[in-house]
């Protein structure tokens, strides 16, 4: 419980902190952080989250979810509220982190397979 609640954080920190350092001090360059935040960091967090959630699939598996409803909120918050985009962008970071999830998984069980038994 106890990485997950570290993970939490983070996604709290770049999910909905971000945003909001992009609308409050980005200035005129806010839409470059904008896409560099949709298009670069928040596909990697997503990416990242889902191969970590996938080394313990049991007890993280609602990581991908976190981190899409986490994105929502933020984007709500600080740019439109039910902004069709962003129910696409927080689609697509789910599908990334839930495949990168089941990947992390399948990598680890079939190591676990292979390894030689003493």
């Amino acid at each position: 419980m106890k990485k997950l609640n570290i993970w939490i954080v983070a996604t709290v920190f770049l999910m909905i902190g971000c945003p909001w350092l992009s609308v409050e001090f980005a200035g005129p360059s806010g839409m470059a952080a904008c896409f560099i935040l949709f298009y670069v960091v928040n596909p990697l967090f997503s990416l990242f989250s889902g191969v970590f959630a996938g080394i313990d699939i049991k007890k993280l598996w609602s990581l991908p979810l976190v981190v899409s409803l986490f994105f929502l909120v933020g984007t709500w918050i600080f740019f439109e509220f039910n902004e069709p985009a962003f129910w696409l962008y927080s689609a697509c970071y789910l599908v990334i982190s839930s495949v990168s999830m089941i990947v992390s998984f399948l990598i680890k069980k079939i190591h676990n397979n292979k390894t030689p038994k003493l």
